[in-house]
């Protein structure tokens, strides 16, 4: 039956994550003539799944959704799954290597089960942090849902050029995010520090030369606290402030850090981390040992959770650099 898959006592290779460079891990093992393993919490839980159109994405001009893609991609791992488990929704707890191979242990049909594979990669991805208005995330999903409000420049940054737009965020990344957003040519921009003094905390001189780009390019921002958002049916960004002010834009970016890099699992096997909170690895996708700066045996690191581009063609030439580099060195 579709979804369910049947373990094998031992994989070629163990996959955790079911985003988009996860999937193609799998697959591209399988195309290798080896077997794969797929632990993945659902397509729900990829960050491009509620994601309404991507311009980016070879082999689609009109476009196609998050959500489309993660189908298709699903549909191409099922056609291979003599030879790849797709075990979904399953989330994994922790990862051992011993032996020269990995035990991923993971929940999966309200059980207990065990991955064993010579190569590891992780495809977790990152998380989003979503602005919380009133202690809960949900006011804004419905605006998001529709691609009214941004989280990628690269992804969508062609959208703007004569936009009125909000910046949300109050550090030095959403001062930058603004002012990256000029290249693009909106109409004008605002940067929305939903209750919290600009720039607090940032240390100077970058205080000082971040607050001058500002007044130079004519951004504003306003500090009240955003209490809710309307004008959905007229395809806007409307937001009330604490203050009782409303405002309206075109579009919303979302520039809050990220909320989880997912960085419990590659910790525990001793990856090295950059100042962003990224895995490093090697050109090969290799995961960097922190205390040797040498490639751990077998583990890879693809997608959003290594250093990168956060985009999905990366995410692909990730995972395939990975499995090919596993084919010819470890299996």
């Amino acid at each position: 039956m579709p979804g369910f898959a049947r373990l094998k006592e031992r994989y070629d290779v163990v996959v955790v994550g079911g985003g988009h460079a996860g999937l193609q891990a799998g697959l591209k093992a399988a195309l290798l003539g080896h077997t794969a393993a797929i632990v993945d919490r659902g397509p729900k839980y990829s960050r491009s799944y509620y994601a309404p159109k991507m311009d980016n994405i070879p082999g689609f001009p009109d476009g196609i959704s998050g959500h489309r893609l993660l189908d298709l991609q699903i549909a191409a791992v099922r056609k291979v799954e003599e030879a790849v488990g797709y075990f979904t929704p399953a989330r994994a707890e922790r990862v051992e290597r011993s032996g020269g191979e990995y035990a991923v242990t993971f929940e999966w049909l309200k059980q207990k089960h065990v991955a064993r594979g010579r190569a590891l990669i992780l495809a977790m991805g990152v998380v989003d942090r979503i602005p919380e208005v009133g202690g809960k995330i949900d006011p804004i999903f419905p605006w998001a849902n529709l691609g009214i409000v941004d989280f990628c420049i690269l992804c969508d940054g062609h959208e703007f050029p004569g936009r009125t737009l909000a910046v949300i965020g109050h550090d030095a990344f959403a001062v930058r995010t603004a002012l990256d957003l000029l290249h693009f040519a909106p109409k004008s921009i605002e940067i929305l520090t939903h209750g919290r003094p600009l720039l607090d905390g940032v240390p100077e001189p970058d205080r000082s030369s971040l607050l001058e780009a500002l007044h130079e390019h004519g951004i504003p921002h306003v500090e009240s606290e955003m209490v809710g958002f309307d004008e959905i049916r007229e395809q806007r960004f409307g937001v009330r402030f604490a203050d009782g002010t409303h405002r309206s834009y075109d579009r919303g970016f979302s520039a809050l850090p990220w909320y989880d890099q997912h960085q419990a699992i590659p910790r525990t096997l001793g990856c090295r981390f950059d100042s962003e909170g990224y895995v490093v690895t090697d050109d090969d996708c290799r995961a960097i040992a922190d205390g040797t700066g040498e490639p751990i045996p077998g583990l890879y690191v693809v997608g959003d959770l290594r250093n990168g581009w956060n985009q999905i063609p990366e995410a692909w030439a990730t995972a395939e650099r990975a499995v090919i580099h596993a084919y010819a060195s470890y299996l």
